[in-house]
């Protein structure tokens, strides 16, 4: 127990300058010829070793205050008498499409088992099978959906990822939810009498929400270039405080235009919130472990809805007209309040990225697995120093498809939900049946319903490694939601069936977002470029058609908003099998990298044997290292 209190309160406290700010982590990887017991060979400097899935145990360090030097390491198991090492005669005899080489890959050289593959008789159906040159059929055994964690998962690894998860992922929920709780009050403030002390007209609501949506795509475009290249432990907290003060600003506003400039500076200081959070679950977590953790952030949003309402009604129930405030104003203070407590919290939780940590509750050991992760997953690292105006680096992103073909992905997933339009609110307002409380608390059943859609939507995309199929099951129940609310003249139970499945539209987002950080794994900048500008494209989008078919003079009713959103659902369903299309040709091209040897005897392709694969290995080593010389 006592190592426990020390290694999560005590450690943390003496990683930090002057007792209270986190630091950069100065943690240098195992050198390159660091051997204990001749039981390890490492490879480079980037601790990664040769052999068949080795496993680093006991790996003891003593951390200086500062948690950057290593003084002693201890003993390592002996992985050669457990056979981990090295493969048999025995065992060799017994495997035939099974050939075990080290590739050259992102600098590292990590362990393979080549699988060869003969497509001269391949399905027209395995087009579906979305991993099917991603991992191979011994990886894939390993996956069982009841499990957490992949088969064979070390301890050190399962309690890094834990970490992770706490640090990072619960975290952002946190940060998420308040990014939304502030993001949605303002239809619950609407429906609260603010419509009325502030003399709202016409479509004053949706131009107010539009204001937001400008700002926070204006203040965008600077992290086109630096999403990957600042300390984002330390610029999340700074902003999430600064719109923590405007949200104290947006409780004395006396007029709408008033309101519309709050909003728009709320909305610049959220812009990289979004965009942030994806790149980080990027920068450390594997293509098969990220949906769940991107849908754990994404309770935050559909929590910002549920307590949102909850909030509101209680405010309103207990505070309105205390110190000559509405209950509308204090609800924007109470909000503004624990938006700060969270953004301080953030300080310390957020880790940084494995290469540039600033975590105080990581151990050195676990800095270096996370980065070891990195390689096995291909991800590139992100570094600091990169030249962000690398005229290469533009061309080669803007002659590829993934900056256009997932921009237009991005774009129907934006317009693919009715939930920001406020529509469930103003239809529950507008039946007249119930209180100002009781409204509030009856918006709270969609966001509820929507974090079982979410979760569910994330296991089924991680642990059946199909992410499309997760994606259209959504969207299935979207367009028939929808499609109901569309057609309106229905019995009020099929309407409410109709607003019920409305979060359906938004549970595939964290599919969408994880699969594109795996599909821009390989280059740190192409991914968070990619990200950014797929982002601002679809928002933009949103900042004038919901001027177009959410008016809220239509409300309830709104037939363009209902039918457009179905639309947009169907078009993203379609679309997925585009980027499914794209996506398996490049990790065909590359399947190699992945342990995978394809080739076609029906075109008069042979086999490879093992000296051409080490030939191949050799000359693409050869060829990355002299690229990188050039690049640096």
């Amino acid at each position: 127990m006592s190592g426990i209190l020390k290694e999560l309160f005590v450690d943390p406290y003496h990683r930090l300058k002057w007792g209270f700010i986190p630091v950069k982590r100065i943690v240098e990887d195992l050198p390159e010829d660091y051997d204990s017991d001749n039981n390890l060979s490492f490879t480079n400097d980037q601790d990664e070793y040769s052999g068949h899935e080795t496993q680093v145990h006991d790996l003891k360090t003593h951390e200086t205050n500062s948690g950057t030097d290593i003084n002693e390491t201890n003993s390592f198991s002996n992985e050669k008498d457990q056979g981990i090492l090295e493969t048999t005669k025995e065992s060799q005899e017994n495997i035939t499409n099974l050939t075990h080489r080290n590739v050259k890959n992102n600098n590292s050289t990590v362990p393979v088992e080549y699988e060869y593959r003969d497509e001269a008789d391949r399905k027209w159906w395995k087009f579906f099978d979305e991993q099917e040159y991603r991992i191979n059929k011994e990886e894939r055994s390993h996956n069982k959906w009841y499990s957490w964690f992949k088969e064979g998962t070390s301890y050190e690894e399962k309690k890094l990822v834990l970490k992770l998860d706490v640090l990072l992922a619960f975290y952002s929920c946190m940060a998420y939810w308040i990014k939304y709780l502030d993001t949605v009050n303002v239809n619950n403030a609407y429906v609260s009498h603010m419509k009325e002390d502030l003399n709202f007209k016409g479509d004053d609501l949706v131009h107010v929400q539009v204001m937001y949506t400008v700002g926070n795509i204006i203040f965008q475009i600077p992290f086109l270039f630096y999403l990957n290249k600042i300390p984002l432990n330390y610029v999340l907290p700074v902003l999430d405080l600064c719109w923590s003060l405007l949200t104290v600003g947006a409780a004395y506003v006396n007029s709408v235009p008033h309101l519309k400039a709050i909003r728009f500076f709320i909305g610049a200081f959220e812009a990289p919130s979004y965009l942030a959070y994806q790149y980080l679950f990027g920068s450390f977590y594997k293509h098969d472990e990220m949906v769940r953790r991107s849908a754990f952030y994404y309770l935050g949003q559909y929590i910002g809805i549920l307590s949102a309402g909850g909030i509101q009604s209680a405010v309103f129930s207990s505070l309105d007209g205390v110190n000559g405030l509405a209950g509308w104003r204090w609800n924007f203070i109470i909000d503004a309040i624990i938006s700060v407590v969270v953004g301080i919290i953030g300080f310390y939780s957020l880790p940084g990225d494995p290469y540039n940590c600033y975590s105080i509750f990581l151990t050195d050991d676990e800095i270096r697995l996370a980065r070891r992760r990195l390689k096995e997953n291909q991800t590139g690292k992100s570094d600091f120093n990169k030249n962000v105006f690398d005229l290469q680096l533009w061309k080669s992103i803007f002659s590829d498809w993934k900056i256009y073909i997932l921009s237009l992905w991005n774009i129907f997933c934006w317009n693919d939900s009715n939930v920001s339009s406020g529509a469930y609110l103003l239809w529950l307002k507008s039946l007249q049946r119930y209180s100002i409380p009781k409204v509030n608390k009856l918006s709270m059943i969609t966001p509820g319903l929507g974090i079982v859609y979410l979760m569910l939507t994330g296991i089924l995309a991680d642990k059946s490694h199909s992410r499309w199929f997760a994606i259209i099951f959504t969207q299935v129940f979207n367009i028939i939601g929808n499609s109901i609310l569309a057609a309106w003249d229905v019995k009020e139970g099929a309407k409410w069936f109709g607003f019920m499945l409305q979060c359906f539209g938004w549970a595939m987002a964290p599919v969408l977002y994880s699969w594109q950080n795996d599909i821009c794994r390989k280059d740190s900048q192409t991914r968070a470029i990619t990200l950014v500008t797929m982002n601002i494209l679809a928002q933009s989008s949103t900042a004038w058609i919901s001027v177009l078919v959410w008016k809220t003079e239509e409300a309830p009713r709104y037939l363009k908003g209902f039918t457009f959103t179905a639309c947009s659902a169907f078009c993203l369903s379609l679309w997925t099998f585009v980027v499914l299309y794209f996506y398996k040709r490049d990790e065909r091209n590359s399947a190699k990298e992945n342990g995978i040897i394809v080739y076609n005897s029906k075109l008069g392709e042979e086999r490879p044997i093992v000296e051409e694969l080490e030939n191949n290995n050799v000359e693409d080593a050869t060829s990355l290292s002299e690229q990188e010389k050039f690049s640096d």
